[in-house]
């Protein structure tokens, strides 16, 4: 089999070791791969009945119900848990880590000095499903550990996933209670975010991380947006004790920035775009043999022709993380069958498993897959 040539990068990390054996970065327009596909991708083939190849395979995906026993079960959730504890370290992270990085070192110098300035943030926007909360897990957990390495203590980076809805004296109350200071509901918001700004400085937190942003103005209304942009620079630009805000969310966390031209310029940016399966079709074959290498299993031909690894992006919506689960999803229905494989069975069921949609509506089954809606669930040729 020819060698193939990562477009991306991207190595599998676990415990700060890097186990990919091709972690590389080439220009992506130089790949030799990115050639028009045949008719798998084509968008105006339709299914008229099923082929006898269709046929087949719906009876693959039907079999993922049949009964196993406890102990197979419980070895695939052991052993699909271990492959999870692996984070991809992919190009995109870069410019994540090097931003974080630039803001983190900037505001120890700060303290180091005694100099008070403004503090600044980041944001990271993406479609659901792009990786981000994995990859901005990552890193800050390896921030909190090099920040407490370096005597700034264990408290340097408070994160929490904003709700939805959410008010700000909701998102202030959620504050106080991860410093460690309780408080009714029966506080106004002005004195919540008071309280805040004064736990952050004797805690000496340095950054605080709202996970889904997008959900702190989710009804949009000016007054709305108004009050979370000024909450948000009021902590930045505190004149004690300044905190770094990090920002991670769909698309809408972008009109919050947007709405504010202060907010936005002190903000760094990072955008997790979607995949399209021309491109990174390849980079996910790449990913996935490293995946059967950590899991013990020899993939098949048949998951290694490009064309599969096209119809991976596109099952995932065209999204990095959600390839990813895909992936992991087939490696479990590996184990679950007791196989020392991977093949494209192992995909088809596990698409049927997480949508049970029809064979016409999956795409490791029917030849023009980029007709389907990925993000449908229990899609049927004939609803009755």
């Amino acid at each position: 089999m020819q060698m193939r040539h990562c477009t991306i990068r991207s190595a599998l990390i676990s415990s700060g070791w890097d186990t990919c054996r091709r972690a590389t970065t080439c220009s992506m327009m130089q790949s030799p791969l990115l050639r028009q596909r045949t008719h798998l991708g084509s968008r105006t083939a339709t299914i008229t009945g099923r082929s006898p190849s269709v046929e087949r395979d719906a009876r693959t995906a039907d079999a993922g119900g049949s009964t196993m026993g406890n102990d197979l079960i419980t070895q695939a959730a052991q052993r699909v848990a271990e492959l999870k504890a692996y984070f991809v370290d992919h190009e995109r992270f870069v410019p994540l880590a090097e931003g974080f990085s630039i803001l983190a070192e900037k505001r120890l110098v700060d303290i180091q000095t005694d100099r008070i300035s403004e503090a600044q943030g980041l944001a990271l926007s993406g479609h659901s499903g792009a990786g981000k909360s994995a990859a901005i897990t990552h890193l800050l957990a390896q921030e909190r550990k090099r920040l407490a390495d370096q005597g700034y203590g264990d408290s340097t980076i408070i994160s929490l996933r904003v709700p939805s809805p959410a008010t700000l004296k909701f998102v202030g109350q959620m504050l106080l209670r991860a410093l460690g200071y309780p408080i009714g509901a029966d506080r106004h918001a002005w004195y919540i975010w008071d309280l805040v700004q004064h736990h952050l400085k004797e805690r000496r937190v340095l950054f605080v991380h709202l996970d889904e942003a997008q959900d702190l103005a989710s009804r949009g209304t000016k007054h709305e947006l108004d009050s979370v942009t000024s909450m948000l620079k009021t902590l930045m630009t505190d004149p004690e004790w300044p905190v770094g805000i990090i920002l991670s969310g769909t698309n809408e966390l972008e009109d919050i920035l947007n709405h504010d031209h202060q907010l936005a310029r002190r903000m760094r940016t990072v955008r997790f775009e979607s995949l399209s399966p021309a491109a990174y079709g390849d980079d996910i074959l790449d990913l996935l043999e490293n995946y059967c290498e950590l899991a013990q299993l020899e993939p098949e031909e048949d998951v290694l022709e490009l064309s599969h690894g096209e119809r991976v992006v596109h099952a995932a919506a065209n999204q990095f993380g959600i390839a990813i689960v895909l992936i992991l999803d087939a490696i479990e229905d590996a184990y679950l069958h007791g196989q020392k494989t991977l093949n494209r069975h192992n995909f088809i069921r596990a698409y049927h498993r997480r949508t049970s949609c029809d064979a016409e509506f999956n795409p490791f089954v029917v030849p023009d897959f980029m007709r389907i809606d990925a993000r449908q669930v229990f899609s049927r040729e004939n609803r009755t």
